[in-house]
């Protein structure tokens, strides 16, 4: 799945990804990141990754910056 980082939590390690078509963000942790570390991050940076449900609902993981094509 494709979305853009929304917010991140600064201190927290914690942020959201929105979602074209999807009114709810997803939320992912800097543990999930790969390739890219969560300072480096930047919000409305385009990124891929995986959806798990887990007990608090959906959030993503593997989460990586998007291939930029030109």
């Amino acid at each position: 799945m494709t979305g853009t980082v929304k917010t991140k939590v600064i201190g927290k390690g914690f942020g959201f990804i929105s979602r074209e078509n999807e009114e709810k963000d997803l939320f992912f942790h800097s543990n999930d990141l790969i390739g890219v570390s969560f300072d480096e991050l930047q919000e409305g940076a385009t990124v891929t990754f995986d959806i798990e449900v887990g007990d608090k609902g959906p959030s993503a993981k593997n989460v990586k910056l998007a291939e930029v094509t030109a």
